[in-house]
Formats: C-alpha cells, structure tokens, sequence
C-alpha cells in the first residue's frame, strides 16, 4: 500500500490533482487536496478537494449531484502532484461543460494527436461530404451490413 506520509504537500498543506475522465483520458480540472481531502477521496471512492477559495473541504458533487467516481490516484516521480482517473456521473465543470479545459490556447498545424472526439468528427464530415476514393465513403455507400 502507497503512504501518503511520502507525497510532498506544499506550504499550504495542498498537492495538485489533475482529474482525468478514465473512459476519454481528457482532462476534466486541476483542483486541490489537502491530507484529509485525499484521504477522504480514497476512503469514499469519490473525489473530494480543498476550496481554495472557501477555504473547506469541497466533495465533488455533494451540490450538482455530478460525482467523480475514482478509478486511481497516480502520484508523479517527485510526489508532487497527483492525477485522478475518475468516472463522472456529470459535467466536470461548474460552467456544465464537460471539462474545465475548453479555451483553446494554441494548436499546431502540423502535430495532431489522436482523439475520440476527432475521430468522431472525421467520420461525420466522411458521411456528409462523401469524398470519392475514401474506404469510409465505401463503407457508408455499402451500407451496415459492410460496416
């Protein structure tokens, strides 16, 4: 069993935690946890933080009913940060989107990585525009019994 005794909290008392959606590995926030938050979380199975801001213990869906579900708690090779894989019952954030993180910043033109959500996207622009030589118009042409 991990000791949480190792991981390094800051001057606060507080330690990082990236919530990531198990099932699309997106990024949902980064909020806080404090020793009893955590230890809360892995006792509960749901994450709990500590509002910065209200300075209390904060669970996660005690208000929207939108739990996160932990599946792990990973700490990083100093054990200054965590990441929490969670399966959610809801929205992540507070605004109802499904992440946090929707502002994009900068985005290459040349590197893409690979999603859920973008091979979605290219599947539908596929079976609406039908480009010719394209396996996927085929394959939409033939209908389900090919696909």
């Amino acid at each position: 069993m991990f000791d949480i005794n190792t991981l390094k909290f800051d001057e606060k008392g507080l330690i990082p935690a990236v919530v990531v959606d198990a099932l699309s590995k997106k990024v949902l926030t980064v909020a806080y946890m404090n020793r009893e938050s955590l230890e809360i979380s892995m006792k509960e199975g749901k994450t709990c933080f500590w509002s910065r801001s209200r300075q209390e213990l904060w669970r996660k869906g005690e208000t929207s009913g939108n739990f996160q579900h932990i599946v792990s708690i990973t700490a990083d090779c100093d054990r200054d940060a965590l990441t929490v894989e969670v399966l959610k019952d809801g929205p992540a954030c507070h605004l109802g989107t499904e992440s946090c993180f929707n502002e994009t910043v900068y985005q290459s033109e040349e590197n893409h990585g690979f999603s859920i959500d973008g091979l979605m996207e290219q599947l539908e622009g596929r079976k609406a525009d039908k480009p010719e030589g394209s396996y996927t118009t085929y394959l939409f042409e033939k209908g389900l019994d090919k696909i």
